[in-house]
């Protein structure tokens, strides 16, 4: 299963607050950290805003923060949220896409089975358990 690359960064995104969560961090400082570009990391972070993850303080010292405590953010929870549009197969698509397969094909329960054991995996894990808190260095990180 291949996540999308704003789903990446958007669990980069909570591992990197989580990592620090007495502190906001500015989406530029996640962006540089990470190697990401700022306009696409800005993207995600709206999407993670409307999903209730994260919120933003304003003012000089300003910045990203957890909505809430990281012990209560699974990573299946996130995932579902930012792959809402993700079809792991045409016929999960929410037009039924055009598999020619339809109605016989036996393949549609064998992935829908294992997309859901992916996801109650990823359930089992919360953000606080995958806390980054940056590069005690100062120097850059290198992407994962």
């Amino acid at each position: 299963m291949r996540l999308a690359s704003s789903t990446d960064f958007g669990m980069r995104v909570l591992m990197r607050l989580a990592g620090t969560p007495d502190r906001p961090i500015s989406t530029g400082q996640i962006a540089e950290e990470f190697l990401i570009s700022q306009h696409h990391l800005a993207k995600v972070v709206q999407d993670l805003g409307r999903g209730g993850f994260v919120h933003s303080q304003r003012g000089r010292s300003g910045g990203l923060v957890l909505a809430r405590p990281a012990e209560t953010i699974t990573l299946g929870e996130v995932v579902r949220h930012l792959e809402q549009g993700f079809a792991l197969v045409e016929c999960f698509r929410a037009d039924g896409g055009m598999c020619v397969l339809q109605p016989q094909c036996r393949l549609r329960s064998k992935f829908a089975a294992a997309r859901e054991a992916f996801l109650s995996e990823l359930d089992r894990t919360t953000v606080a358990e995958c806390a980054w808190p940056g590069d005690a260095s100062g120097g850059l990180m290198m992407a994962f």
